[in-house]
């Protein structure tokens, strides 16, 4: 019976898990270049928890285990807007930025420009150029972002934007503000990034799909919860009528 409760205890926590992935997906569905996540759980036989010297032998009991979120790379659709400072990303490649804790990457390409002229995202993050941060004066017109990330205006071509690819992209951590961190080094992104000017790439989370997967998780939720339940019910009705024999 105890092993049973354990059992539970261990789905729920998966269950709570899945539920935080799908409410962070849905809290993000008009993040311009987010991308969803999806949880990953395997079974895990426990080894001990067996005794095979009785005349029927024990089964092992199944837990489950976490085993992290995979990011959904899918393309996200792409949106005109007629902003020369918008840009969409097509393909797997990443726009570089300079955060506090160092280079950092995004899919966010609603770029913009500060007050010290230089081109940042909207969160604020100045945008790594291959020969720097890209800096543009106020007297400056005709701006324009080729789909090579070739920053130009009227005086010429002012930078261009650092484009990256991974090996493994599904290493990459968020931390928050739409931004990814690496444990791998990035690598420039050729033929595998390209963009699409005056363009922004919406979130690739699927509303209906995830809310269909919010209900199946909070029917399932309520079904072990209930299982406990009665678990803890029966065990205090041996407990009982164990005292009463006694």
């Amino acid at each position: 019976m105890q092993n049973a409760l354990f059992v539970g205890v261990s789905s729920q926590m998966a269950l709570q898990r899945e539920l935080d992935v799908i409410a962070n997906n849905m809290a993000n569905v008009s993040t311009t270049g987010f991308k969803a996540r999806n949880t990953r759980f395997q079974e895990y036989l426990m080894p001990v928890a067996s005794a095979d010297s009785f005349a029927r032998p024990d089964r092992r009991l199944s837990y489950v285990i976490d085993q992290g979120t995979t990011l959904d790379l899918g393309q996200g659709p792409i949106e005109q807007t007629g902003n020369p400072l918008n840009v969409a990303i097509k393909g797997s490649a990443f726009i570089a930025v300079q955060s506090p804790q160092g280079e950092r990457y995004t899919r966010n390409g609603a770029l913009e420009i500060d007050a010290q002229g230089t081109l940042v995202t909207s969160d604020g993050y100045k945008v790594v150029g291959e020969g720097g941060p890209i800096a543009i004066n106020p007297q400056e017109t005709g701006l324009a972002i080729g789909p090579d990330g070739t920053v130009s205006t009227n005086l010429g071509i002012r930078g261009r934007i650092k484009l990256v690819t991974f090996a493994n992209p599904q290493r990459l951590t968020n931390e928050g503000m739409n931004l990814y961190a690496s444990p791998e080094p990035a690598r420039p992104a050729g033929i595998d990034g390209r963009l699409e000017p005056e363009s922004l790439e919406r979130s690739n989370v699927r509303p209906v799909i995830e809310m269909t997967r919010l209900m199946d998780v909070n029917r399932s939720y309520a079904m072990v919860s209930s299982m406990i339940s009665r678990l803890d019910d029966l065990r205090g009705t041996a407990i009982r009528r164990l005292a009463d024999v006694a």
